[in-house]
């Protein structure tokens, strides 16, 4: 994304509101949902493409904790990354540095939502959009908030019926801990 982007980087806390305001705390872990327009019916090639939108930009934008990927909408856990900067050597290093900066989640969602809906579109000859503008974000506050929220997104696919047991959903993905 270049300097005229508007997706910006995210310095320091912050509050952007379209129609639902988003909170952004750079460093933060974020509770995110984003859903398909008019509740369109992902298939299952279709999920596989958004489960590895996912896994395409995880450790390079941001560290993903866990994501499912439902028929109609997206559950994830998030932390975005500090962006690095790749000088070469002999580049001269200013001075004063500035704060550091950290992909916004609107440089993150559109990264998703774009290449998975290009996708899509391509595969099934889909001429209309795939994704609502709008996504739902929370910053997680807390131990008790991050385990409340990781147990409603394993829990997403068994609530529903689709299957008995979390670890049995093809598009859940749990970080390993280290």
């Amino acid at each position: 994304m270049g300097p005229n982007s508007k997706l910006k980087p995210t310095k320091e806390f912050r509050i952007s509101k379209r129609n639902l305001p988003q909170f952004e705390l750079p460093g933060s872990l974020y509770f995110i949902t984003f859903s398909t327009i008019d509740r369109f019916t992902l298939s299952d090639p279709a999920k596989d493409i958004v489960l590895s939108s996912f896994h395409f930009h995880n450790g390079k934008k941001y560290l993903l904790h866990t994501c499912i990927v439902m028929d109609d909408h997206v559950h994830c856990i998030l932390q975005p990354m500090q962006i690095t900067n790749n000088t070469q050597a002999g580049t001269p290093v200013p001075l004063v540095r500035r704060t550091q900066e950290y992909y916004s989640l609107a440089q993150i969602t559109h990264s998703l939502k774009s290449y998975s809906a290009n996708r899509i579109q391509t595969m099934i000859d889909l001429q209309t959009r795939v994704w609502q503008d709008e996504i739902v974000d929370r910053i997680i506050r807390d131990e008790k908030e991050y385990r409340q929220k990781m147990n409603y997104i394993l829990n997403n696919a068994p609530k529903i019926g689709l299957v008995e047991n979390p670890e049995d959903y093809k598009w859940l993905f749990i970080m390993k801990p280290n």
